[in-house]
């Protein structure tokens, strides 16, 4: 039982979790309604989007394993009540763990893949991957590179499903269908975008809590290379990115009526974003930054669930 135990929480399952939802909304919120007022079935049906999903959580899961797997030393420090690699599970279980794991991811990508004939899916997320294995390695360690490799992993969750609804023809186009890729295209790139960012802030202040066993074990991430002060700023800056966008599509959107979502987007998106701009500067231990990246994450949930809004409204 306790095996078992030390095996969801080095999968992280809580975070598992928010891929599957963002990938259940984004299908069933917006792919399925917009394709079908275009009177269009999906690329990938129900079944090729079930096994992307498990594809996706295994691979995502054998990530979080590797990344432990290597940051046994570093975790001492940073979480030495968190980490079970070497005091619960050995270190060759979690590589074989690791192995398997994405193996099967990447044997289910390629199943739909030749389903499909959507070979990029099975291409991509073998690059995740190897970007996941190196981003363990070395990446995590250097400035800005692994904060960006897992920025673009957390925004490819909603693209890999946005790009199997986009068709290159060379026939000519059904306006419907041109209509309805377009809109998903824009929401996904929406969706998307905003998980880049909001992991970029949250891995900068990830990397200022977790700063001391960084620093012990030769780390270059922001906060050391750059200082305590100037990861802040750069925190704060993409702050006011965020809100300044968010803002805008807020005036965007109630051209339509659409009050409930602009009401939840203010209230459960954009405050919460601008209370993480205002306490930013005021935090300066390893708690306090602990609670800002909680907050952060709350608010990337947030903006998840607010792909419901679209199951009525488009």
């Amino acid at each position: 039982m306790k095996l078992i135990a030390a095996f969801f929480k080095l999968i992280r399952l809580p975070n598992l979790f928010f891929i599957l939802l963002t990938q259940f909304l984004f299908y069933y919120c917006i792919i399925k309604p917009v394709l079908q007022d275009a009177r269009v079935s999906p690329s990938l049906d129900q079944m090729d989007f079930f096994l992307l999903v498990i594809a996706s959580v295994l691979i995502a899961a054998a990530g979080y394993i590797i990344n432990d797997y290597f940051d046994v030393d570093i975790d001492q420090v940073n979480k030495p009540k968190k980490n079970v690699v070497d005091i619960i599970v050995s270190r060759r279980w979690a590589i074989l763990w690791h192995f398997v794991l994405s193996g099967i991811g990447v044997l289910i990508s390629l199943y739909v893949s030749w389903k499909t004939g959507l070979w990029y899916i099975v291409i991509a997320n073998l690059g995740c991957v190897f970007l996941l294995f190196g981003y363990s390695v070395s990446l995590k360690q250097k400035l800005l590179s692994g904060n960006v490799s897992i920025s673009l992993l957390a925004a490819w969750v909603v693209l890999v499903l946005c790009f199997s609804e986009f068709h290159l023809s060379l026939r000519m186009p059904d306006f419907d269908l041109l209509k309805a890729e377009n809109q998903i295209m824009k929401l996904g790139f929406l969706y998307g975008g905003f998980a880049f960012v909001t992991t970029l802030i949250r891995e900068a202040i990830k990397d200022i809590e977790d700063m001391e066993g960084d620093m012990r074990y030769g780390c270059k991430t922001m906060p050391i290379v750059w200082g305590v002060a100037a990861t802040k700023i750069y925190v704060a800056v993409w702050l006011v990115v965020l809100v300044a966008v968010l803002i805008a599509v807020q005036v965007y959107i109630i051209r339509f009526h659409w009050w409930w979502p602009v009401l939840y987007s203010i209230i459960l998106i954009i405050f919460p974003l601008v209370y993480i701009f205002y306490k930013l500067f005021k935090t300066s231990t390893s708690d306090e930054f602990h609670n800002l990246s909680n907050l952060n994450k709350a608010v990337m949930l947030s903006g998840i669930l607010s792909m419901g809004f679209f199951y009525f409204y488009l």
